[in-house]
Parts: C-alpha cells; structure tokens; sequence
C-alpha cells in the first residue's frame, strides 16, 4: 500500500515559479513510476509529467516542456515537479498518481493507476 500526499500549490502570478512535492509512504519507493496530473475546472484530467521507476527516465506532455521539471528523491520517498514561466492556462488541481514498475511514458498512457493523492490547487494570475 502506498499513500501519496501532494503540497506546494497556492497563487502565483503568470511568470513566476512553484514547486509541488509528492510525498509517499512505502519502503519500496524507487521500484514505482510516479506521474504528475492536472485537472483545469470543466476539463478532463490530463498527464503533465512522470518519473519512471527507478527514476530512470522522465516524459512530459508538450505544453510543460522547457518549464516543468520532474524529479525524484527516493531516500526521501519523494518526487517533485519543478514548475517555472507559469502560465493561467497551468491553473488546475494538481494530482500524483504512482504505479510499480512502470516507464514515465507509460505513466502517460494508461488509463488507470495504483495510487493516487489528494491533489493541490494552483492559480496562476493574469
């Protein structure tokens, strides 16, 4: 079982920078893809990063590469996402979801996954 337990939302002006963090539980961290996720009000949930396990490899969706960076801190059971040059149209709920023994690219293809967090909120002002 793992828990997964995201912080690090709030309100930032379009330009500026946040980091969120998913903090799990579990000894096994490293052995689970961990993914990033973000639902904007009226839309459907969309992939935004990953990690895969082991954090040997990371995939983003096209709209967040350059600005978002995923990483990982598996003595930590940890994974951030970096955000950088926010823009409005990145205001959402964001959620981590982790599955054990996936790529970061398949973290953007399934269509379900083992865990996943509470979300945190972001807002990104005009």
């Amino acid at each position: 079982q793992v828990q997964l337990v995201e912080s690090g939302g709030g309100l930032v002006q379009a330009g500026g920078s946040l980091r969120l963090s998913c903090a799990a539980s579990g000894r096994t961290f490293s052995l689970y893809a961990v993914g990033w996720f973000r639902q904007a009000p009226g839309k459907e949930r969309e992939f935004v990063a990953a990690s895969g396990w082991g954090g040997s490899s990371t995939h983003y969706v096209d709209s967040v590469k350059g600005r978002f960076t995923i990483s990982r801190d598996n003595a930590k059971n940890t994974v951030f996402l970096q955000m950088n040059s926010l823009k409005p149209e990145d205001t959402a709920v964001y959620y981590c979801a982790a599955d054990q023994f996936t790529t970061a690219q398949g973290m953007s293809v399934r269509s379900s996954h083992e865990y996943w967090g509470q979300g945190t909120q972001v807002i990104v002002s005009s």
